[in-house]
Order: C-alpha cells, then sequence, then structure tokens
C-alpha cells in the first residue's frame, strides 16, 4: 500500500513539474531549465549531480538551465554544511517567483525596445534635419518618428510596472487574499 501511495506522489509531482515547465516555456525559458525548476522546487536543496541523477539531463545542460534560472532570481545557490559542491534551491514563494521573473523579463523588454527608439530616433532626426532631401523622404521619417515617439509611454509605463513589482508595492495595489473553491478567480464573486 505504501508504494501504491509513493507512485501516487510522485505522479502528483510529476503533473506540477510538467505544468511548470510547461509555463515557464510560454515565458521563453527552455523546458528542460522549467522542468531543473520545479524539480528543485520539491526536492529542496541540490547539487548538479543529484539533478542528472533524478532527471537524466547532461551535466552541460543543467548548469546552463541553473545559470539562466539564477539570473531570473529564482534560483538560489546554496551550501551544505561539510560538502564542497554547491547546491542550488528553488524559490517557493510564488509572490517573490513573480516579482524576479516577470520584473527581470519586463525591464529587460524596456531596456531593448527604449535603446533601438532612441538610437532609430536620432537616425531620424538626422534625416529630418537635412536640407538635401526631399519632402516626401523627410515627412516619412517625421512620421516614422512620431510613431516611435507615441510608443514609449508604453515602455515607462511597463518600467513603472517592472519597478512596482519588483518592489513588491503591486502586491499593496492587487493584495492577495486565499479564496475558497465557490469564488470565481477573475472577479472574487462567489458562483
Amino acid at each position: 500500500m505504501d508504494e501504491d501511495a509513493k507512485q501516487s506522489i510522485d505522479n502528483a509531482k510529476d503533473l506540477v513539474v510538467d505544468s511548470l515547465a510547461e509555463t515557464m516555456d510560454l515565458y521563453g525559458v527552455t523546458r528542460s531549465a522549467g522542468t531543473l525548476y520545479g524539480t528543485m522546487y520539491f526536492e529542496g536543496d541540490m547539487t548538479l549531480d543529484e539533478m542528472r541523477d533524478q532527471l537524466g539531463m547532461s551535466k552541460p545542460s543543467m548548469s546552463t538551465g541553473v545559470k539562466k534560472l539564477q539570473d531570473f532570481n529564482v534560483v538560489k545557490k546554496t551550501f551544505r554544511k561539510g560538502q564542497r559542491k554547491h547546491t542550488y534551491v528553488a524559490e517557493r514563494d510564488f509572490f517573490r517567483f513573480f516579482a524576479n521573473f516577470f520584473s527581470y523579463k519586463w525591464e529587460r523588454e524596456v531596456d531593448m525596445n527604449l535603446e533601438a527608439i532612441r538610437t532609430a530616433q536620432n537616425q531620424l532626426a538626422d534625416i529630418i534635419a537635412s536640407e538635401n532631401l526631399s519632402a516626401e523622404v523627410i515627412q516619412e521619417a517625421q512620421e516614422t518618428y512620431d510613431i516611435l515617439e507615441q510608443s514609449k509611454p508604453y515602455y515607462y509605463w511597463l518600467q513603472r510596472l517592472a519597478a512596482m513589482v519588483k518592489s513588491g508595492e503591486i502586491f499593496d495595489i492587487i493584495p492577495f487574499y486565499p479564496m475558497n473553491e465557490e469564488e470565481d478567480y477573475g472577479t472574487g464573486e462567489q458562483r
């Protein structure tokens, strides 16, 4: 009986690990890195050797996945007393995971796109200021410049959102509260 129950527990864990891996894949993180995260989520701190034994992945693949998860600040390097090998542990607080993961992604999006807009607008400004070009070309450059200018408020808003998520301020505005199964998760109202 214990063996059947253990198998059910392992199956339950596998369902969630697979779901976490699929979710991370939706957000541009490899499925294997998502599987690593999910495994560490349940197992606690693990060495790369322990991950390899459990998942059957190559050590370089695991090392790359763990590094990516560390970049998102959702996996931390830890140490076991008396052991020389590094261990890694997954963030189990999904609010902190959300704040770390998404603020990183959004900050990267903002930085990348605002830099591209700045560079493009500098090039367009040179064209707009030119006296040697046709009015048609100057007008196209101005229209393109204006289109880019109109996109900036979105990136400034996203920058503020990322900062609010990273600081935890967002949870003051949209607080967490437990819902029961009778509530509609979209509205918080009773079904």
